[in-house]
């Protein structure tokens, strides 16, 4: 068995993007995306195969999240005046513009698990104790901030507000292009309304948003609180165990695999986030450690299990829901 250094160091020969495939799947998506969306706005398809094309799309807008999500990492397509154009305006487009994405979520990188302060940039977690301490309106906002219809909604509440308007009203002068991202979706999405009408603007803005979106919400919020989940204050606090304790491996099958880019690998990424996501099943079957990890699914029965969930108990060593707490 390897130690913390040791495992960390394992994972750095994969940390190589290889050039040409990151730009295939960069391309590739890209151009399955605006296939896809052509579907949706083409006056004269059916209605059946425009609500196809929008939900294929709405998934196919995940895995692209995945590739602006790597191209932050520092992971693929660095040096690229090119990509970085794309990925500014992608990032505009799915309403997660690059000053707040990358400094929200690198902290969530760096304090993941760490109680009291790993709330930027993910979902807030505290004791017990410290719940049952708080205020009526402190309790509302935490609870409203872990509620299934928030990270459902996570277009609306998690992107569109969390994101953008509140990240705009905090920090005007750091987040200015937060603002730009907000007025670009309302002017595209009064402009279809405008030339296309409301069945392309359900179809081609809302219905992928909300696939997309709030997929992207609940996978971030399942692949850190799930139930064996462990978190930590920071003098128990250690890198590779809150890549290893707190961030799942979730299963899934090839095509769900493929829509969200291998982010169900989320325990190699954590422990090292320089590894494109291309390559997270080569580190995962490379390095036995990583086999062993702990695990999460997208079957109904586990999905109610983790969103259950609301604080932590350092007593039972996990986190625990309302029934618990009333113990």
């Amino acid at each position: 068995m390897k130690n913390e250094k040791e495992l960390i160091l394992s994972t750095k020969p994969y940390a190589k993007e290889v050039r040409w495939k990151s730009w295939w799947h960069l391309l590739s998506t890209g151009t399955l995306l605006a296939g896809l969306y052509t579907g949706v706005f083409l006056p004269r398809s059916p209605l059946w195969l425009k609500s196809v094309c929008s939900v294929l799309a709405g998934l196919t807008i995940a895995r692209m999240f995945i590739i602006y999500h790597d191209h932050q990492h520092k992971a693929i397509l660095q040096n690229s005046k090119l990509a970085d154009w794309l990925m500014t305006l992608w990032g505009l487009f799915v309403l997660a513009p690059t000053s707040i994405w990358k400094r929200s979520h690198d902290h969530h990188h760096t304090h993941n698990s760490k109680l009291y302060t790993s709330s930027i940039g993910s979902y807030p977690i505290v004791t017990k104790e410290k719940f049952k301490a708080f205020s009526r309106k402190e309790r509302s906002t935490y609870l409203f901030i872990r509620h299934p219809l928030t990270i459902t909604f996570g277009y609306i509440f998690v992107f569109f507000f969390g994101m953008c308007i509140r990240s705009f009203m905090n920090n005007r002068d750091k987040h200015w292009d937060s603002l730009i991202a907000v007025v670009l979706h309302v002017v595209i999405s009064v402009g279809i309304i405008l030339w296309l009408g409301w069945t392309a603007f359900l179809l081609g803005v809302v219905a992928p948003a909300l696939i997309a979106l709030g997929l992207g919400a609940y996978l971030f919020y399942a692949q850190h609180n799930f139930p064996t989940a462990t978190f930590a204050d920071k003098e128990g606090w250690s890198y590779v165990n809150a890549a290893l304790g707190s961030s799942s491996y979730m299963r899934m099958n090839p095509v769900l695999h493929w829509f969200t880019g291998n982010i169900g690998y989320h325990h190699i990424h954590h422990l090292n986030a320089r590894i494109p996501f291309y390559r997270l099943p080569e580190v995962y079957k490379a390095i036995p450690e990583l086999q062993n990890a702990k695990t999460t699914s997208l079957m109904p029965g586990e999905i109610l299990r983790c969103l259950r969930l609301k604080v932590w108990d350092p007593d039972l060593g996990r986190l625990i829901g309302f029934r618990e707490m009333a113990l």
